[in-house]
């Protein structure tokens, strides 16, 4: 092997090796995380999130283990998906330090906030479903049992259950963060994007049909909030449009 072939492969062995020391902090951080959380605060941590439907429940109801692990691995997967939720910043800071030295300044000002806007929203997302979402679907599912039935929620469907709507949410929450990215790259425009919104209104409802059970208000309730976010992200698309535009004149001028 030539010296200049081992030129050409020393950068691309650095970046692996950065990037696996990175994915080992990222590791590190979030076991580190899931074990302080474990050892004192997994019981707790369960009662917060089943707290929406308990509070529900008639009285001396309760959930149930069908399994006979259960009880163990229930609160071992709730405590890690905290830890992991707890390590987002983290996360996107280490992914943030590895490809920031590639990125050109332009794209430096407008990635960082985006990182930093993704994370927020994803927290809001998780916030909007646990104090609006939960309480209404559980009501409505609670109330609406048959006569001489009482409603014994097994914990292992109903964490499996919560999990997939935090992280339905919160993905959601990230639609305007998607639209500006699309806009900013130039991919569409702010008006292509106005001219489907009824496409999009469409697709918001069939998305809140499917993630939700099969009630009109739960459908609204996540289909509202798409299409609010997505307004959102186009009219942030027209400003860095207009904004975009008046530099690109500026420019001519000079």
């Amino acid at each position: 092997m030539t010296s200049a072939e081992n030129d050409k492969e020393l950068p691309l062995v650095h970046h692996l090796i950065e990037l696996r020391t990175r994915l080992l902090r990222t590791i590190v951080v979030i076991f580190a995380l899931f074990l302080a959380l474990y050892a004192k605060f997994a019981n707790d941590i369960y009662a917060i999130v089943s707290a929406p439907l308990m509070e529900l429940l008639p009285t001396n109801a309760s959930m149930i283990a069908t399994d006979i692990t259960s009880p163990l691995l229930t609160p071992m997967k709730l405590t890690f998906f905290v830890a992991l939720v707890l390590a987002i910043p983290y996360i996107l800071y280490q992914i943030w330090a590895f490809v920031a030295p590639g990125l050109y300044k332009h794209e430096k000002r407008i990635a960082l906030p985006i990182l930093v806007s993704s994370v927020l929203l994803f927290y809001i997302g998780m916030a909007f479903a646990y104090f609006l979402i939960f309480p209404l679907i559980f009501k409505i599912t609670t109330q609406s049992g048959l006569v001489g039935v009482t409603a014994m929620t097994d914990i292992t469907k109903y964490l499996d259950f919560v999990l997939h709507m935090f992280f339905a949410f919160g993905f959601i929450f990230e639609i305007p963060v998607a639209t500006v990215l699309l806009i900013y790259a130039r991919v569409m425009s702010a008006k292509s994007l106005i001219k489907k919104r009824p496409y999009v209104i469409l697709g918001c409802f069939v998305v809140g049909m499917i993630l939700t059970p099969p009630d009109v208000t739960s459908q609204c309730l996540l289909a509202i909030p798409m299409w609010a976010l997505f307004e959102i992200g186009v009219y942030i698309g027209l400003f860095i449009e207009t904004r975009r535009a008046k530099q690109e004149l500026e420019a001519e001028a000079e």
